[in-house]
Parts: structure tokens; C-alpha cells; sequence
């Protein structure tokens, strides 16, 4: 019976990861195509799944290309300053803008992954990503900016410390970032840098 159990235990850990995923990806496909999809049954009498999805990645698509155009600069400029001098929305705003930026687009910023030494007494290390180029003087001492995310979640925190208690490491930043909110469980593998120089 024990031996049961222990298969029971092995197969729901082989299949939960895999149907937890499936699930997440179902959901959002569900709700990224109900988003056009009533609209298009209801005005066009069309009813094909996935053609919500294929829409708005198009429509995204144009977005972006026309953004980068000549024309829509202009325009660009007063939306983002009409949003930066209001107050509630200069909030929302540009939160939700910087975290997009710090993940995608050209100006990501975890894009450096260190480890981080915060207790030098017992060798205790953190891994987190270094979040601004240049130093940030305190006290005549110049200490780095490194952003530490938290496991399992998302959220972090934000530490200052000198770049001789800095260490880059020869990971993925996406390598880097599963490893820490997985927890260290992802497998990733690494090695921290000795040349702590280079975070300058």
C-alpha cells in the first residue's frame, strides 16, 4: 500500500507542473480571444477559435510599427506628457511602464544577473540583477544598485552595496530570474564571475 502511495505521490508531481501549465495557457487563450470573439459572432456571424487572438496580434503589430514612425512621435509626446502632469495617472502610469520596460523592450534593465554579498562574516550571497548602469554615491562611496526578487512571488527588494561585493554570473538573465522565484528548485547552472570590475 505504502509503495501505491509513493507511485500516486511520483505521477501527480510528474503531471501537475504539466497540467498547471496547460491550464494557465488554456485560461489565457480563453480570455485573450472572448475579447473579440462576441463581437465578431454578434456583428460578423464568425465563430473560429483563436481568430480574437490573431486580430489583436496583429493590431499590436501595426501598433508598433506605426510607433515607430515619424508621424506618431508627436503624438506619443503629448499622451506622455498630458499622463506625466496628472497626478493619480503620472502614478499609475509610469509604474506600469517601467515594469514593462524592465522586462522587455530596449531599455530591459534585469538584464545583469549577480550574485551579492550580504553578509561577508558567514559567506552569505543573494542572487539578484544589477538595475541602474551607473553608481549611486553615498558617503563619498559609490555602491551599485541591485534589484533582488523574492521567491515564489513578485516582489523584491532593492539593495546598495559596493561593487567589490558584487560577482556577475554566466547565466541567462531568464535562467537567473527562474532560479530565484522557483526557489533554486529550476536547475539552472552558473558561475559567479571573480572580475567584479565589469559591473562598473
Amino acid at each position: 500500500m505504502k509503495k501505491l502511495f509513493t507511485y500516486f505521490i511520483q505521477g501527480l508531481l510528474f503531471i501537475a507542473p504539466l497540467g498547471i501549465t496547460a491550464y494557465i495557457v488554456y485560461r489565457i487563450f480563453m480570455f485573450t480571444d472572448g475579447l473579440l470573439s462576441t463581437y465578431l459572432v454578434e456583428h460578423f456571424k464568425v465563430k473560429t477559435p483563436g481568430l480574437g487572438i490573431l486580430i489583436i496580434f496583429v493590431f499590436l503589430v501595426l501598433l508598433g510599427m506605426i510607433g515607430e514612425t515619424i508621424l506618431a512621435r508627436p503624438v506619443k509626446k503629448i499622451i506622455n506628457r498630458i499622463l506625466t502632469k496628472t497626478p493619480f495617472l503620472k502614478l499609475i502610469y509610469s509604474s506600469i511602464n517601467d515594469l514593462f520596460s524592465a522586462f522587455i523592450g530596449k531599455e530591459r534593465k534585469f538584464h545583469r544577473p549577480v550574485m551579492v554579498l550580504l553578509n561577508k562574516e558567514n559567506n552569505l550571497w543573494k542572487m539578484g540583477f544589477v538595475t541602474q548602469d551607473k553608481p549611486i554615491s553615498i558617503d563619498n562611496d559609490e555602491v551599485i544598485t541591485v534589484y533582488c526578487p523574492f521567491s515564489y512571488g513578485f516582489s523584491g527588494e532593492v539593495y546598495f552595496v559596493p561593487a567589490s561585493s558584487i560577482k556577475p554570473l554566466s547565466v541567462s538573465p531568464a535562467d537567473a530570474m527562474k532560479f530565484i522565484v522557483s526557489g533554486g528548485v529550476s536547475g539552472a547552472k552558473f558561475n559567479a564571475d571573480n572580475n567584479s570590475k565589469s559591473i562598473r
